[in-house]
């Protein structure tokens, strides 16, 4: 896991995105169950239910959010075990799960597509934060403190230079 941030704008085809990347040693069928897969969702970031299909609509429980909300999320592309894009009904916030695999290690790419009004400073830190408690979740480590990202992290994604 990491204090430190790792997060970085790119260009995107509508904008720009939000990139946050973690490697795992593990084969990418492995990686790809820690994130699609319920029972594994609910250690790191918080269960879901429902017809998991493109095009469909599940709800996904923030299991580390105060009150631990329940938020509809639409399944845009699923293509295991590479690709996995979500977006929230109106398609205002879309994420991605990209995943490679080179040898024995799988890097997890999450990709946020910013809109002009989102703020990344609080986002970067938060997409920071799940990604190193689905590392914790994974290897069997403490849960990671959200005090540890937020506000401490803010001031690293407010100063990322945006993409020409």
């Amino acid at each position: 896991m990491t204090n430190t941030p790792t997060g970085r704008l790119v260009p995107s085809a509508d904008g720009n995105a939000l990139v946050v990347s973690r490697t795992f040693r593990a084969p990418i069928e492995d990686v790809w169950a820690s994130v699609t897969e319920p029972d594994r969702t609910a250690r790191w970031f918080g269960t879901w239910k429902g017809d998991a299909a493109p095009g469909r609509m599940i709800k996904v429980q923030m299991g580390f959010e105060e009150q631990a909300p329940w938020l509809d999320k639409r399944i845009d592309v699923c293509d295991p075990p590479r690709r996995l894009a979500l977006s929230d009904e109106s398609g205002s916030m879309r994420i991605e799960l990209l995943l490679s695999q080179a040898g024995d290690l799988t890097e997890l790419q999450l990709v946020h597509h910013l809109d002009p009004a989102d703020a990344i400073g609080d986002y970067g830190p938060g997409w920071e934060y799940y990604l190193d408690m689905l590392v914790a979740a994974r290897d069997d480590l403490p849960t990671p403190s959200f005090d540890d990202y937020y506000p401490a992290m803010k001031p690293y994604y407010e100063a990322l230079p945006t993409p020409a």
